[in-house]
């Protein structure tokens, strides 16, 4: 990240601020729609993050943090956006039945379902600790410095998340066995 460009932003630069959401919106639309699981949901959430951080970036102390600090107020949105709209729209894709599909891709498809609703019962909090990590590929210590909280706290949510998303998997599993089973 350009420092200059951060310490020009800071001062109000709108040119320089607009650079900087160029530089890093592609990568916290991302981080929001795997956090939030809905399309719309995250563009909201990006969208207050930006108006956030555009009001609070004067306050910003350390240059060299900036990317951390925007990922932390994106989670921040992110957070007030699920509070805003504590249901989730179901998604319903309707699959053109006349194509003919190879089992592979018919798998690849149920499987990727399976995943996307197994996170979905990950609670938010667990949600922003996973992508962080498994997705940016910051470090636990990181990750707890860009939330605000302990580093245990990263840790422990991270294990319940892997955990949710591993009992969730092996459940729908089952359920597919089983009627499999009795078709």
């Amino acid at each position: 990240m350009d420092h200059l460009l951060v310490e020009r932003a800071r001062k109000g630069d709108r040119d320089a601020f607009a650079s900087l959401v160029h530089q890093v919106s592609g990568s916290l639309f991302a981080v929001a729609f795997r956090i939030l699981r809905d399309s719309g949901l995250a563009e909201d959430a990006l969208q207050n993050a930006l108006v956030t951080a555009w009001r609070q970036l004067p306050h910003l102390r350390d240059h060299d943090r900036f990317e951390a600090w925007i990922h932390r107020v994106l989670v921040n949105a992110c957070y007030a956006e699920s509070r805003r709209k504590k249901a989730f729209a179901t998604n319903i894709h309707v699959l053109d039945s006349s194509s003919s599909s190879t089992p592979d891709a018919s798998r690849e498809l149920a499987d990727r379902d399976e995943l996307e609703r197994a996170f979905r019962k990950v609670p938010l909090d667990q949600r922003a600790v996973f992508v962080l990590h498994h997705y940016l590929g910051y470090p636990l210590v990181e990750v707890a410095e860009t939330l605000g909280i302990p580093a245990g706290t990263a840790r422990s949510r991270l294990h319940y998340a892997t955990r949710s998303l591993r009992s969730a998997m092996l459940a729908g599993g089952a359920t597919s066995n089983e009627e499999a089973r009795l078709a």
